[in-house]
């Protein structure tokens, strides 16, 4: 089997016991399914969630804590634990492991996602598994990435991963809840994940132990799709069942055709899912067309009104004459200099602005609005 690159996101439910605590015997199963892999030829990167679990019980709580301060202790505590054991676990494999802990900032900025990416890169090329989960411990409550399957699904983007694999207690999504429905019918191959069926399927059926329900999944299954990347979701706790997930025949829901483009670049998905927008410029139709169907970069002479104040390197949306967004993309000039050299030749303008960029937004820093990156709010509040 061709060698792939692979995501796995392990969530609480897939790592606890009915206490709601770690069960080690779980993540073992979950490592010796990792290794399988690994000495199949695959590069894994896994997202693990339970550093909460781990930790509470060693801080003297009865139960997992409600206030914001005890998760974040618990997860400071756990997360020591958490990844000791899969140390442990790995190295019985001989394979080495290292630790990242994101936050939504590292996604933000775009110089800290590059540097993600290459200290992820470098170390998929020296064979060491890297385990990534977001920091909770000082992670605030509104700037978060709401669970770890929105977290798992930027990363698999973010390293041009071949297949994100969500793992979790249930076979995958069916087409209506089938506790309660003995009829209800599994879907086990879906192209995309349309609007209509993010609506139709409640986000409150997380587990005990868990943070982000099917509907959390979908939404993360949406990002990574139009990121490139296929996804499966549904049960792989088992060297055979991981096996199974990869080579198509899992017990689950696969999501994303065979004709899935390759994943952005690095800086366009910063562009397209992470920057914040500082203005608006409008074009007119000569210049819609060459952004949207010929592929050019923008040009002084097809702008015809600048909204907002904002400085070269910022992000702005493009829009058309009926204020429809087209997309965004990094700009070369300030707004104060765009409303100077606005629908001039690019010689002049740059002469007027003292520049050197032919270009106001270059294509390579241009993302469209397509049905391939639609915008998702893909921070929310986290309930951890």
């Amino acid at each position: 089997m061709e060698s792939k690159r692979i995501v796995i996101k392990i969530g609480s439910s897939s790592l606890t016991d009915t206490h709601g605590q770690l069960d080690t015997k779980k993540l073992e199963r979950h490592v010796e399914a990792v290794a399988r892999l690994k000495r199949a030829g695959h590069e894994v990167i896994i997202v693990s969630s339970g550093a909460v679990a781990a930790g509470y019980s060693g801080l003297g709580y009865p139960a997992r804590p409600v206030t914001i301060a005890g998760k974040q202790a618990a997860a400071a505590v756990g997360q020591v634990m958490l990844l000791k054991h899969y140390a442990d676990a790995f190295s019985r494999h001989q394979i080495a492991i290292a630790q990242l802990l994101l936050a939504r900032q590292d996604f933000e900025r775009r110089e800290q996602m590059s540097h993600a990416y290459s200290a992820l890169s470098e170390l998929l090329r020296r064979s060491v598994i890297p385990i990534i989960n977001e920091n909770d411990s000082v992670s605030l409550e509104e700037l978060t990435f709401g669970d770890n399957d929105m977290l798992s699904a930027l990363v698999s983007g973010l390293v041009h991963a071949d297949f994100l694999v969500i793992l979790t207690d249930v076979d995958g999504l069916y087409n209506k809840n089938p506790t309660l429905y003995p009829d209800a019918v599994r879907y086990h191959q879906l192209a995309a994940v349309s609007d209509q069926l993010l609506e139709e399927v409640s986000s409150t059926s997380g587990s005990k132990v868990g943070t982000g329900g099917m509907k959390s999944k979908l939404r993360a299954a949406k990002v990574a799709v139009s990121l490139g990347v296929r996804v499966f979701i549904g049960k792989g706790g088992s060297p055979e069942t991981l096996q199974a997930v990869v080579e198509g025949s899992g017990d689950g829901t696969y999501i994303g055709g065979a004709d899935l483009k390759p994943s952005l670049k690095v800086s366009k998905q910063w562009i397209a899912l992470h920057s914040r927008v500082s203005g608006k410029i409008e074009i007119d139709d000569g210049a819609v067309h060459a952004l949207m169907d010929e592929g050019k970069s923008l040009l002084p002479a097809g702008i015809k009104k600048i909204c907002g104040r904002f400085f070269a390197g910022e992000v702005i949306q493009i829009v058309d004459r009926h204020h429809h967004v087209l997309g965004k993309g990094q700009v070369n000039y300030s707004s104060e200099q765009l409303n100077e050299i606005k629908r001039m030749p690019s010689d002049m303008a740059m002469n007027k602005a003292n520049g050197d960029r032919p270009e106001v937004v270059h294509r390579d820093n241009w993302v469209p609005w397509t049905v391939r990156i639609q915008p998702i709010n893909i921070f929310q509040k986290k309930g951890r």
